[in-house]
């Protein structure tokens, strides 16, 4: 038996065990993780579900991790505490390459091949949130060159240079930021987003606003990637993606990388369950109108109340399983095609799903795929042959 035989065994098929080891399996999206991550975000030992030995045993290949900073005041001080962050993270993924020899820090998709076949981990590095940058964008050639290759402009909350799907609620007005600042992408968006094509670098839309998405891609004439967003169609939260973005990714070449990220998924038509929100929201003191009913807990300043909200709004969906997963998966086939799909979990930022709780549970996936009719060149394509393709393309068009 060797090492790829080993995922999550339990309750697989054997013709899917064998066909998750034939395929080079590639999460495009997991969060870097420090000791003061919230140990709710990870395993229930308290390690990173993404960690090498958990890649091992469930047969993942290769994962880009994130640089991902939460909002910070957009000031001197809060640039400062971001790039302090982005420093502390970027010396954890290079103490992972370090302590595992099995491990190789990969920047095309070339090294990501070369990995699998030499029996090793692939780990990508990758770049979320320019207020990393304060209000520079040549500040993004470093991290290119300290080797991220997946950028993305905004997490939580608008910044200098792009508006986010996500505004923040300031619990002290009791509102929200407005829905745009900059109607998309700023001039200093625009000019970090050249700077990322002409090194080489693949922009990921993920947590950008619809306009700041559908200008990024007209700008950059790139394949671009969503590394971790569902179907707003299915679940309508500002932070999944409208029709048109999806198009619009699609006619770029690119990606849409499904998350098993719970509040991504839930069918939020349902009224039973919008009632279940709005009297959760209402019981933590919380507005009944919201931009995104499951988070809000980073915003909830009193510990005590955001682990309660947290855990309650947990509650409310953890029916979920891969199956709605993959229910975002055949909507986007139906859509824009296979060529166009990709998986990206968004481990280690929160609770995920039935059947993929972290990456030795990967092959529940293939396994789901193969029972609604994928087949296996589908689901290479999907687990990682759309995301090399788009990285490809982006590196093939750099012009420094």
């Amino acid at each position: 038996m060797t090492e790829r035989d080993a995922p999550a065994r339990a309750g697989i098929p054997e013709e899917a065990r064998a066909l998750h080891a034939r395929v080079l399996a590639l999460d495009a999206h997991a969060d870097l993780v420090l000791p003061t991550t919230n140990p709710s975000y990870l395993a229930k030992d308290g390690t990173s579900k993404v960690s090498p030995e958990r890649m091992r045993e469930g047969g993942l290949d290769a994962v880009v991790l994130a640089i991902a900073v939460e909002p910070q005041r957009r000031n001197a001080e809060g640039f400062a505490r971001a790039a302090a962050i982005a420093a502390e993270k970027l010396a954890a993924f290079r103490r992972i390459v370090d302590d595992h020899p099995d491990v190789v820090a990969a920047t095309t998709p070339k090294e990501i091949e070369g990995a699998r076949a030499e029996g090793r981990r692939a780990l990508v590095l990758g770049f979320q949130n320019a207020l990393i940058l304060g209000t520079d964008p040549d500040a993004v050639v470093p991290w290119f060159e300290a080797g991220c290759r997946v950028f993305a402009l905004t997490h939580m909350g608008h910044n200098d240079f792009a508006d986010s799907s996500r505004p923040l609620y300031r619990p002290r007005k009791r509102a929200y930021e407005p829905t745009e600042e900059h109607g998309g992408l700023s001039p200093l968006g625009e000019a970090a987003l050249d700077r990322i094509v002409a090194h080489g670098g693949l922009v990921d839309v993920s947590q950008l606003s619809r306009n700041a998405t559908l200008q990024a891609i007209e700008r950059t004439r790139r394949p671009i990637v969503a590394t971790h967003s569902n179907v707003r169609a299915i679940s309508d939260v500002t932070r999944n993606l409208s029709g048109e973005e999806i198009d619009a990714i699609a006619r770029s070449g690119g990606v849409v990388h499904v998350s098993s990220f719970a509040p991504y998924l839930p069918r939020l038509g349902d009224p039973a369950l919008m009632a279940r929100v709005v009297a959760t929201r209402r019981e933590h003191g919380l507005p009944e109108t919201f931009s995104y009913p499951f988070e809000l807990y980073w915003e909830i300043e009193d510990v005590t109340a955001r682990t309660a909200f947290l855990t309650a709004m947990r509650g409310l969906i953890r029916d979920l399983s891969v199956e709605d997963m993959l229910d975002h998966v055949d909507h986007l086939a139906e859509r824009v095609g296979v060529d166009h799909i990709g998986v990206g979990n968004d481990f280690n930022h929160g609770t995920n799903v039935r059947g993929f709780r972290d990456a030795t549970e990967a092959g529940h996936f293939t396994a789901g795929l193969m029972a609604r009719g994928y087949g296996e060149d589908d689901i290479a394509r999907i687990w990682s042959g759309n995301f090399l393709r788009a990285l490809k393309a982006a590196q093939d068009g750099a012009t420094v």
